[in-house]
């Protein structure tokens, strides 16, 4: 199983990217996907998730800004993010869920992160 983010770099406030995550070894079709972010010197926190059926679900801080969206035929999850801000900056991961439903718990397997920073 293979996770791998991507679409990271640096970005002006205001401004937005996309980051991608594709997957292989594994069918989204019984795996939520998570995208979490780590800020230096602060803990891992989770952003959004998908759940299989499609269910779209942010933490607080992104609600409005951040969109997940899914390609089943390319097995791939993406993460557009919009209105960015410096309390942004962080390494965004992906990561799946062997359950059908969204949480930020019993996470089964990690990707590598991608840097994100907001900055002008």
């Amino acid at each position: 199983v293979q996770l791998q983010a991507s679409g990271g770099g640096l970005v002006q406030p205001g401004g937005s990217l996309r980051l991608s995550c594709a997957v292989s070894g594994l069918t989204l079709n019984y795996y939520a996907i998570v995208w979490f972010r780590q800020a230096p010197g602060k803990e891992r926190e989770g952003v959004s998730c998908i759940s299989t059926g499609g269910a779209s679900y942010y933490t607080d801080s992104v609600k409005g800004r951040f969109t997940i969206s899914r390609d089943r035929a390319k097995n791939t999850i993406y993460l557009q993010m919009t209105n960015m801000k410096p309390e942004d900056t962080a390494v965004y991961y992906c990561a799946a869920r062997g359950r059908w439903a969204c949480n930020y718990n019993d996470i089964d397997f990690w990707g590598k992160g991608t840097q994100v920073t907001v900055s002008s």
